[in-house]
């Protein structure tokens, strides 16, 4: 088993787990005709990370199922506000996968690229 977490710029996976692994990129999208400003928010099995807006590379099991998930939220103005969800459950597969977040104002979608 490799250590893909030792990459440069690859974020661990945190949860045990000591199967192989593969890597997941995920594409988060910039919300388009916002003055207010977002973070974006990717959680993998339920763990949330702040992350940049771009590509961010994740590692993470590739013998199980893994739920990914992405989100906006800000604090801007009187009170906390967060999009909907953009969510998506990977199959078993050795492979890397690349992932692309997209947000509306209506809802949020997250879709394999590549």
């Amino acid at each position: 088993m490799t250590n893909l977490a030792a990459q440069p710029g690859v974020i661990p996976y945190v949860d045990n787990h000591d199967g192989p692994r593969r890597l997941l990129t995920v594409e988060m999208r910039p919300f388009p005709s916002s003055s207010v400003p977002y973070a974006p928010i990717v959680s993998i099995d339920g763990r949330q990370f702040v992350v940049s807006w771009g590509a961010v590379t994740f590692e993470i099991p590739a013998d199980r199922n893994v739920h990914v998930s992405a989100h906006l939220h800000t604090n801007y103005g009187s009170q906390a506000a967060a999009t909907p969800f953009a969510s998506i459950v990977l199959a078993p597969h050795p492979e890397q996968v690349r992932l692309t977040a997209q947000f509306t104002g209506s809802g949020g979608s997250m879709f394999p690229v590549g």
